[in-house]
């Protein structure tokens, strides 16, 4: 399937850009965390990372089709 992935902060600089399109073999959020893990190693280094399809937080069971947009939300400090 194709997807869109919109990356913020830390996790756009591990992806090169703030969005791009990825043919990837994935049906759910869970197959999602573990490829980016393994196409971008660098993922391993930050202790948490979310997931949202359609503007909505996603857990790891949520099934993807073909064409979503997905934004990987980095860990946020505030203060």
């Amino acid at each position: 399937m194709t997807l869109t992935i919109v990356s913020y902060g830390i996790a756009r600089d591990i992806l090169g850009g703030a969005e791009m399109s990825w043919q990837v073999e994935v049906s759910t959020i869970g197959d999602l965390k573990q490829a980016l893990v393994v196409r971008y190693p660098d993922f391993k280094k930050l202790v948490k990372f979310s997931l949202a399809v359609d503007e909505a937080y996603q857990d790891d069971a949520f099934e993807l089709k073909d064409g979503d947009e997905v934004v990987v939300i980095p860990p946020v400090s505030g203060g």
